[in-house]
C-alpha cells in the first residue's frame, strides 16, 4: 500500500487522471441511478393513469433529459477534489458543468410543452383554438433564457449584464427574428378572428393551395390538397393575402350549384297548342300552363280587334315552358336544399348561345355526392331539351364538317 501511495506521490499527473477517472465513474453511475429511481416513479404514476400505455408521451423523454442533470451535477462538485487541476481548468470544467444543467433544463421543459400539446390536440375542440404556435413561441422564449444564462455561466458573469445589453440590440434582435414576430402577431389574428381552423377547407390559388388545413404552426400553415399533396403557406400570408374559406359552406349544409345550359337561339319559338296540349301531361308544368294559358287568355281578350294579328298577343315560348319546368323539377327535387336559394335565371345572349343559369344548393357538401346529384340533374335536363323543340349551342366539331362535306343540302339552305 505504501508502495502504491509512493508510487502515486512520484507520479503526480497518474494520481489526476485516477482521480478523474472515478470522478467520471461516480456521476455515470449517479446518472443510472437516478433514471432507474425517476422512471420507475414516473412508470408507477402512469400507471394510476389514464396514460400508462401511451407511447406518444414516453417518447418526448421528459425524465430522461432530467436524470441527464445528476453527472453534470457531480462534475461541477467534483472536480474541484481532483489534485493538481490548474484553476482555470476546474473553473472551465464547473461552468461548462453548470451550462449543461440549463441546456439539460430547458430541454426538458421544451419536451414538457410538447406533451401538453399533444394531449391538447387530442381534444374534440383542439382543431378551433390550435396552441401550436403558442406553444413554439414558448419554446424560442425558453431556449433565448437558457441561452443567455448559458453564456452568462460561460464566462463566470452574472446574466443581469447581458440583459442590461439587449435593449442595444433591440433592432438587431427584430431585424433577426422579424419573421417570428409576423408570424405571432399572424397567429394571433387568425386565432382571434377565427378565420382558419385545423380541417378547413380552403384554397389559395396563388400559393397552389386547394384542400384541408392538417397543422396550424407558428410560421406555416400545412394544407394537404387533394391530390394528397401537400403545400406549406407561410402563417403571415394568410392575413395579408385573399384565400377561400369553405367552411361556410359546410356548416350551412348546402353546397351551391351554379351552371348554365347554353340554349341554340335559333331554336327558340312560340308553342302551337298541339305543342301545349302534349307538354300539359308533364307532371312538372301541369299547374304552370294551366295558369298561363287562363293569363294569356284573358290579356288578349283586352286586346279586341287588334287580336286578329298574331304579333300583338302574348303566346308561350319553349324556352320559358322549360324554364317554368326546370325551377318546377327543382323544387321537387329530394336531394336539394329547399330552404336556400333556388333560381333559373337567363343570362345576357351570347355568341356561344342564350345561357339559362341554374342556381341552387344540395343538402349535402359531400364532394362525390354534390357531383353526383349535379350530373344526375343535367343529365335529366339536357335530355328533355328535344321535348320542348330547344336545342344546346355547341361549337362545330369535326364530325359536323364531315357530315357537311358529305351533304351540302343544309349549307345552301343557310345561305338561301
Amino acid at each position: 500500500m505504501e508502495a502504491v501511495q509512493r508510487f502515486l506521490f512520484e507520479h503526480q499527473w497518474l494520481y489526476t487522471i485516477l482521480a478523474l477517472t472515478v470522478l467520471i465513474l461516480i456521476a455515470s453511475f449517479a446518472n443510472f441511478v437516478v433514471k432507474k429511481i425517476l422512471l420507475r416513479i414516473v412508470d408507477r404514476l402512469l400507471g394510476r393513469t389514464i396514460f400508462r400505455r401511451d407511447a406518444e408521451i414516453r417518447r418526448h423523454s421528459v425524465i430522461e433529459r432530467l436524470a441527464n442533470i445528476m453527472p453534470a451535477v457531480v462534475i461541477a462538485a467534483g472536480i474541484s477534489m481532483v489534485p493538481d487541476l490548474p484553476f482555470a481548468v476546474v473553473t472551465v470544467v464547473k461552468n461548462v458543468a453548470r451550462a449543461f444543467v440549463i441546456l439539460t433544463l430547458a430541454m426538458a421543459l421544451a419536451s414538457a410543452l410538447s406533451i401538453a400539446d399533444t394531449l391538447y390536440h387530442r381534444r374534440p375542440d383542439a382543431r378551433l383554438r390550435p396552441i401550436r404556435s403558442y406553444i413554439q413561441i414558448l419554446k424560442i422564449g425558453i431556449y433565448i433564457f437558457a441561452a443567455i444564462l448559458i453564456i452568462a455561466t460561460l464566462i463566470d458573469q452574472s446574466p443581469l449584464i447581458l440583459l442590461s445589453g439587449l435593449g442595444a440590440m433591440a433592432a438587431v434582435l427584430i431585424l433577426v427574428f422579424q419573421d417570428t414576430l409576423l408570424s405571432l402577431v399572424a397567429s394571433i389574428q387568425i386565432s382571434s378572428t377565427d378565420m382558419v381552423r385545423v380541417g378547413d377547407w380552403i384554397e389559395m390559388p396563388s400559393l397552389n393551395a386547394d384542400g384541408d388545413v392538417v397543422e396550424i404552426a407558428l410560421h406555416t400553415v400545412r394544407v394537404q390538397n387533394w391530390d394528397k399533396t401537400i403545400t406549406t403557406i407561410p402563417i403571415r400570408k394568410l392575413v395579408s393575402d385573399s384565400f377561400r374559406n369553405w367552411r361556410g359552406m359546410q356548416e350551412a349544409g348546402g353546397r351551391r350549384i351554379k351552371r348554365s345550359i347554353y340554349l341554340d337561339q335559333t331554336s327558340i319559338r312560340f308553342l302551337n297548342d298541339e305543342e301545349i296540349s302534349r307538354l300539359s301531361r308533364f307532371r312538372h308544368l301541369e299547374a304552370y300552363l294551366e295558369r298561363k294559358q287562363r293569363e294569356l287568355k284573358e290579356w288578349n281578350s283586352q286586346l279586341g280587334e287588334r287580336s286578329t294579328i298574331r304579333a300583338n298577343m302574348r303566346r308561350i315560348t319553349n324556352a320559358g315552358t322549360f324554364r317554368a319546368y326546370v325551377e318546377a323539377y327543382l323544387r321537387s327535387h329530394p336531394q336539394l336544399h329547399q330552404d336556400m336559394t333556388l333560381l333559373v335565371r337567363q343570362l345576357p345572349p351570347s355568341p356561344e348561345g342564350l345561357p339559362l343559369e341554374i342556381y341552387c344548393f344540395t343538402s349535402t357538401t359531400a364532394w362525390a355526392a354534390y357531383e353526383s346529384i349535379q350530373a344526375d340533374i343535367f343529365d335529366h335536363l339536357f335530355s328533355l331539351l328535344p321535348e320542348f323543340g330547344l336545342s344546346v349551342f355547341q361549337s362545330p366539331s369535326g364530325a359536323d364538317f364531315k357530315h357537311w362535306a358529305s351533304d351540302p343540302a343544309p349549307l345552301r339552305l343557310s345561305g338561301a
